[in-house]
């Protein structure tokens, strides 16, 4: 099914991002999944990962840490607390961010908290090794 939907990041502050997308790869917290033009609805809850938008030839990463998506035949909304460019973060950026994420691992009090903590910790190792 071709043809673009309306995508916008939203933080508690502001619209961060809001194009006519082709394609968005979403973190779902029970895995990855695209939104295309006319997909069915669905609410999900994301995990720490890159929203990878593309739109024309052009192609955009944001980093999310948590978040929800809600998706309609024609938009996303993701409303995540802090998003970053990944194109913009730096190592000493993501150096900060990982050992944020490591202290969180490490006084998690219950499965869950620990299971997106490592989850966390994991994405920014991940991201620090394309960044260096």
């Amino acid at each position: 099914m071709a043809g673009t939907f309306r995508f916008e990041l939203v933080s508690p502050e502001r619209v961060l991002l809001s194009v006519d997308a082709d394609q968005v790869v979403v973190p779902g917290a029970e895995g990855d999944f695209a939104v295309l033009a006319g997909h069915s609805p669905v609410i999900s809850t994301l995990r720490p990962g890159v929203l990878d938008v593309t739109t024309g030839s052009s192609r955009k990463r944001l980093f999310v840490k948590s978040g929800f998506a809600d998706v309609d035949p024609t938009r996303l909304t993701v409303l995540a607390e802090r998003a970053y460019d990944v194109a913009e973060l730096s190592p000493a950026m993501i150096a900060e961010e990982l050992k944020t994420a490591e202290a969180e691992l490490a006084g998690a009090k219950d499965d869950d908290a620990r299971r997106t903590a490592d989850t966390l910790v994991s994405e920014l190792k991940r991201l620090s090794v394309r960044a260096d």
